[in-house]
């Protein structure tokens, strides 16, 4: 028997227009523009259900996080030729407008919404996520896992980030190959 009622969750519809508007709000004007009313001018979808669905921009940040797609490269099991194709697949993805303009978004956002940092790690944590996949042939875990992915990651995203230039793939390549030497010693 169903209940009478609103639905528990917006149409998908509903959740496809408001998230892409969303997306595009915060690649043009930043976390701060992810207001029910800035959302509403936008799509013309009730003020009501942007409150009810995503009643914060923090919300909005995190569905639109739920959504994102989750490109990672195929893996072979080698673990130099999977470090370098994930490499890759995360400078194409910096390159690509919606990843570097939402991870800037979001850092910026965390600067004046403490709760956004949260969110900020989990959007990190699953670019960060193929890296640690690829290294569990190694055996690495904990610090040490942490410490070579960081290594590999790092300064791709401090290009992103905060230089504004591309990620710079052959020093990448170039890392993981150290990162993988010092495994070796």
């Amino acid at each position: 028997m169903t209940q009478p009622g609103r639905p528990a969750g917006p149409s998908p519809e509903t959740e496809a227009v408001v998230l892409t508007a969303a997306l595009e709000l915060l690649l043009t004007e930043g976390a701060v523009s992810l207001s029910a009313q800035r959302l509403h001018a936008a799509t013309g979808v009730s003020r009501s259900t942007i409150y009810r669905h995503w009643p914060t921009p923090r919300e909005v940040l995190s569905a639109l996080i739920r959504v994102a797609p989750r490109r990672a490269a195929a893996l072979s099991g080698k673990v130099g030729p999977d470090l370098h194709a994930e490499v890759d697949v995360l400078c194409d993805r910096l390159r690509d407008k919606p990843v570097d303009g939402f991870l800037q978004a979001i850092v910026a956002g965390a600067a004046w919404d403490a709760t956004l940092a949260e969110l900020r790690r989990r959007y990190v944590d699953d670019l960060l996520a193929p890296f640690r996949t690829a290294l569990a042939p190694t055996g690495l875990s904990g610090p040490a896992l942490e410490d070579a992915v960081s290594a590999i990651v790092a300064p791709l995203l401090l290009d992103a980030l905060l230089l504004n230039r591309p990620a710079a793939r052959e020093r990448a390549h170039r890392t993981v190959d150290t990162v993988l030497d010092g495994l070796r010693q």
